[in-house]
């Protein structure tokens, strides 16, 4: 099986076992039927993961990939075009809103698992959660080095708070207030990202 075809496949397995297992939860779920969801035999599901525990670690990595690299690409696109280190960090806020808008499943899925310390998994996902708290941990540190950002700040922790932020408002919309837009709920995010963390800096002598 070539690169780009096995690559393939595993997108739609990711995608089966997503949207079943946040249905009907991981244990419920079965080989068999991730593979009839994704339209592939059974033994398609074993040749690219040696069990369904493998597969749901796997695809954790992907997706939280998926969302460090969306992240990424905002922060590094806002500061090429000559905005600030708070300008990204606020070009990162809709980025992961955008995410989690386009893959809600998968995001569910994350944050309930971020709670289980029981899992085969987690040493993974603590893994993968730090890089993407990572990117956003790099502009608060370059902000704070650049005088753009007070020194006061906690850059682990308001890194954390951040990302956090996103990830649950961003829930709560889509399961509470679906009739608001991208537009209205980044426009809240962003006055408090200005507000509570750009807005000590703004004060200082």
């Amino acid at each position: 099986m070539s690169s780009t075809r096995r690559q393939a496949t595993r997108a739609k397995l990711y995608e089966a076992a997503v949207t079943l297992i946040a249905e009907k939860g991981f244990s419920s779920t079965t080989v068999e039927e991730i593979a009839e969801r994704a339209g592939v035999a059974k033994g398609t599901v074993y040749y690219n993961f040696a069990s369904k525990s493998e597969l749901f670690e796997e695809l954790l990595r992907h997706g939280v990939g998926l969302l460090t690299a969306s992240l990424t690409e905002a922060a590094e696109g806002t500061l090429a075009g000559g905005g600030g280190r708070v300008d990204a960090l606020d070009a990162m806020i809709r980025a992961g809103l955008a995410f989690i808008a386009r893959y809600p499943s998968f995001s569910q899925l994350y944050v309930a698992e971020l709670w289980r310390t029981n899992r085969t998994w987690q040493s993974t996902l603590t893994m993968v959660r730090q890089e993407a708290v990572a990117v956003v941990e790099k502009v608060l540190r370059d902000a704070v080095e650049s005088g753009e950002l007070s020194e006061e700040i906690d850059v682990p922790l308001t890194a954390a708070a951040l990302f956090g932020m996103v990830l649950v408002a961003a829930l709560d919309w889509q399961a509470f207030q679906p009739q608001r837009s991208i537009d209205d709920v980044h426009a809240s995010l962003s006055l408090l990202l200005q507000g509570r963390v750009a807005g000590r800096a703004a004060q200082r002598p």
